[in-house]
């Protein structure tokens, strides 16, 4: 199966792994208070253009800023908050010749970054907050929908389901349904089961394994986010700081499973152990 995906001013011919096609590395902007030593503006352009910088050398296909962490338990950010932080960067690497995708679930950061150049929107939400569809409707940029249960600072609390693959998807579907029917292009959409979102560990794993299910039953190219997150350390055992060969455990089997686009911090590894993988296939 190969999708083609509307990237904002770029395009991609996606084809899964399987099929003889590397998949597309997304490399994660954190422009987090907690991403950086230190609370000046100055120096949190500074660290992310240099961060970008790196990302763009080490092999990244797609560069994601966020502003917004959405680790479990997080706090929301105000808006003005997030617009301060993304839009100086959105504007100082929207030449950088890479793909910017931002990630939020706020629909006026959604306009302001279309209007800025933005590439992709990633919505953690899945656009379903009051006016996000028509933030991105009559733009050619590429929408990424998520599946989250529950928000950010209670999701991982006591996440249930029945069917966990089957609710993901019937979830994905409802979602991409109401982007069709506002008139957004199907070339411009891809999904992500969102890993960590609101599952347990076995739940996780289970989507794993059914990435190729996704994008069969969907009919859209699938993002997968594993890197560094707590799915890795319940089976290595590792704190955060230490799970790259976990990351890139996790970014292979997705991959392996269909995935064609892998969101990751740690590009070089990622690109090299994808370069290798794809060798031996």
């Amino acid at each position: 199966m190969r999708h083609y995906l509307q990237f904002g001013r770029f395009g991609f011919q996606l084809q899964a792994a399987e099929q003889g096609r590397q998949a597309l590395v997304m490399g994660i902007l954190n422009i987090t208070p907690d991403s950086f030593s230190d609370a000046g503006k100055f120096q949190h352009l500074e660290f992310a253009l240099s961060r970008a910088e790196q990302m763009i050398l080490d092999g990244a296909d797609i560069l994601d800023i966020g502003g917004e962490s959405s680790r479990p338990g997080a706090p929301p950010v105000p808006l003005a908050d997030e617009l301060r932080r993304v839009m100086p960067v959105l504007y100082a690497l929207r030449d950088c010749g890479k793909p910017l995708s931002v990630d939020t679930y706020k629909p006026q950061v959604m306009r302001e970054a279309i209007l800025a150049g933005a590439d992709m929107i990633n919505d953690i939400n899945g656009f379903r907050a009051p006016g996000a569809i028509e933030a991105v409707k009559d733009s050619d940029c590429a929408l990424c929908i998520m599946h989250m249960q529950s928000v950010p600072e209670t999701m991982q609390d006591q996440p249930q389901y029945e069917d966990v693959v089957r609710e993901v998807i019937d979830f994905l579907r409802e979602r991409v349904d109401a982007m069709l029917a506002a008139g957004v292009e199907r070339e411009r959409l891809c999904i992500d089961p969102g890993f960590g979102f609101g599952k347990s560990v076995e739940q996780n794993y289970a989507l794993l394994r059914a990435t190729g299910r996704l994008r069969s039953e969907l009919g859209l190219p699938v993002l997968a986010g594993l890197s560094r997150k707590s799915m890795l350390g319940a089976v290595t055992g590792r704190p955060v700081e230490q799970r790259l060969a976990g990351s890139l455990g996790g970014a292979l089997a997705a991959v392996a499973q269909g995935a064609e686009i892998v969101r990751v911090h740690d590009v070089a590894e990622t690109v090299d152990a994808l370069a290798v993988w794809r060798m031996a296939h």
